[in-house]
């Protein structure tokens, strides 16, 4: 950890929930980052966390933007800041809502025009700001306020439709491991054109857990082999060091699961079905790693 910068572009003001991991991961995203950037923030928890006009708990400027239209916006903007010579770091930072639902056209459209800009969606498989209802992220079986005896589909494959635009770079990160989340961070911002990086943000509330444990669910979820960290650059993936080892022994799901009141209706069944998902998700991943597929 001693090669993250000491600065912080986060104070310590915000009204983020007690356990909350989205703004852990905004905090390194930042220290990555520097001064030199401008964060594109549809509704979400990020922007009500910042605070109330005219104070801010961020020190970098922020354009607060409609649901649908961050990607869109950060296109326009990141194309007036490189016509004007200037290399601003243009990142839009949204929820699974604003990217994996509302927001997936303009992110699409973005990344095929090519705009040069990072795109980040912190995952907490809701939507967290108007109080956990439902969204395309949320698991398999998981209890939230729209569906209250648990979920009947699969979580939507995010990662597999952002691939499909071919971008030059695109990681998964977890807020549970700030020096690879920081990392890759770096990584993208170095590179032109479209950017992509899905963080797993767990969240206390949502997920019904205490919020001491936001850590050690991020941890869970990989060592479990339920988030792959990855990183493809060009169209190699590579598999990051935590799921390096996951992949070789991964902890049973059910340990992940048992930890989430979300999950307090979910039958063996369910689990079982969850569990062969994360098997087939491995198993690909690593045949992608090895060229085989």
């Amino acid at each position: 950890m001693s090669e993250i910068p000491k600065e912080e572009y986060i104070k310590t003001c915000t009204a983020a929930c007690a356990g909350c991991s989205s703004s852990l991961c905004l905090r390194y995203v930042l220290k990555a980052a520097g001064p030199d950037t401008v964060l594109v923030i549809p509704a979400c928890c990020t922007s009500v966390i910042q605070g109330v006009y005219p104070n801010t708990s961020f020190n970098v400027p922020v354009y607060n933007i409609a649901f649908a239209a961050a990607a869109a916006c950060a296109s326009g903007m990141s194309k007036a800041f490189r016509s004007a010579g200037k290399k601003t770091n243009v990142i839009a930072y949204a929820g699974d809502g604003g990217t994996v639902d509302i927001g997936i056209q303009s992110l699409s459209g973005a990344f095929e025009r090519g705009t040069d800009f990072l795109y980040i969606c912190y995952d907490n498989e809701a939507y967290g700001n108007t109080g956990m209802q439902r969204s395309g992220a949320t698991p398999l079986g998981a209890v939230t306020t729209t569906t209250p005896g648990g979920k009947g589909e699969f979580k939507k494959d995010l990662d597999r439709i952002v691939a499909a635009h071919n971008p030059p770079y695109m990681a998964t990160a977890c807020s549970a491991y700030p020096l690879d989340l920081y990392k890759k961070v770096k990584k993208a911002l170095s590179i032109e054109g479209p950017k992509f990086i899905h963080i797993l943000a767990p969240c206390p509330p949502g997920w019904r857990y205490e919020s001491d444990r936001t850590i050690e669910m991020g941890k869970l979820a990989v060592k479990t082999g339920s988030w792959v960290l990855w990183e493809r650059e060009y169209g190699k993936l590579t598999v990051s060091g935590p799921s390096k080892a996951a992949m070789k022994n991964p902890l049973p799901l059910e340990e992940y699961l048992k930890g989430q009141g979300r999950f307090k209706r979910v039958t063996p069944e369910i689990i079982n079905e969850l569990q062969q998902a994360v098997i087939k998700n491995l198993e690909r991943v690593r045949k992608e790693e090895e060229g085989i597929c």
